[in-house]
């Protein structure tokens, strides 16, 4: 289990978390190293342009939503170099970044789920 796997699970049950996540795919919107918070998620509240926490085909990723399919419901997601990591269901989106480096992340309103 990764270290994606157990921010997702942590997530998953309802914990906003904040970490350093590695690799360069997200830059300049995420860089390594930088300190992201996520926080659980509606995830039919997602849009185009969220950064999200999520599981497509097994691996966990903190990518972009760069398209919302909301009949099926699902999300495509991918990097910010362009490459498509895929389609996967709402139930496999488990948060949205909130924040990185201090900065607060856009249109976060009515997206958040409520903390039990």
């Amino acid at each position: 289990m990764g270290m994606l796997d157990s921010v997702a699970t942590r997530v998953a049950a309802g914990a906003t978390v904040r970490f350093r996540p590695t690799g360069n795919s997200m830059a300049p919107l995420i860089r390594s190293r930088d300190l992201v918070t996520v926080a659980p998620v509606d995830p039919a509240a997602v849009q185009a342009g969220d950064i999200v926490l999520v599981r497509v085909a097994g691996a966990v990723y903190l990518h972009l939503v760069s398209a919302v399919d909301a009949t099926g419901g699902r999300v495509q997601i991918s990097n910010n170099r362009g490459r498509v990591n895929g389609w996967t269901g709402h139930a496999r989106v488990f948060g949205i970044c909130t924040e990185v480096e201090g900065a607060a992340r856009p249109r976060l309103d009515g997206k958040l789920r409520c903390q039990p």
